[in-house]
């Protein structure tokens, strides 16, 4: 069979090629999650940004990427995952997604644009073979 990874790249390929996500595929990486990222899905993933990253506290990476915290960093990523596709068009104000982490996020239409959790907006939208990947400007923390 002729395997074509390049015209319908999956969710993990699509950040992997970006370098504005390379902190987000460490992180998956850590987490031992691209297996389950590049499985048939669909997922909608909002992926944040390097930049977004960066706005935590200072040690914040780096202390969710130690071994002894892959729980919290699965946690943490799983909060960025949706199982199905949602496209921007559909999402609408007050919408609560569940997660894959088990907990929600909501959705807010401010200028007509969608926001989640009230502040991590949508900078990029890039379809996958097996979902949907959004970039966004903040990291989108699970409450305890």
């Amino acid at each position: 069979a002729v395997v074509d990874d390049d015209s319908n790249p999956t969710v993990v390929q699509l950040a992997a090629k970006n370098p504005d996500l390379s902190t987000l595929v460490t992180a998956v990486k850590a987490a031992n999650l691209i297996t389950s990222l590049s499985n048939a899905g669909p997922f909608t993933v909002f992926a944040p940004l390097n930049s977004a990253f960066e706005k935590l506290p200072a040690g914040t990476v780096e202390g969710l990427l130690k071994p002894e915290q892959a729980d919290a960093l699965s946690d943490v990523l799983g909060y960025h995952t949706y199982v199905g596709v949602i496209k921007e068009e559909n999402m609408t104000d007050g919408q609560s997604l569940g997660m894959v982490n088990g907990k929600n996020i909501k959705i807010t239409i401010v200028d007509g644009k969608p926001v989640i959790n009230g502040k991590a907006k949508i900078v990029a939208t890039v379809p996958a073979s097996n979902g949907i990947v959004y970039a966004i400007d903040e990291v989108l923390l699970p409450e305890k």
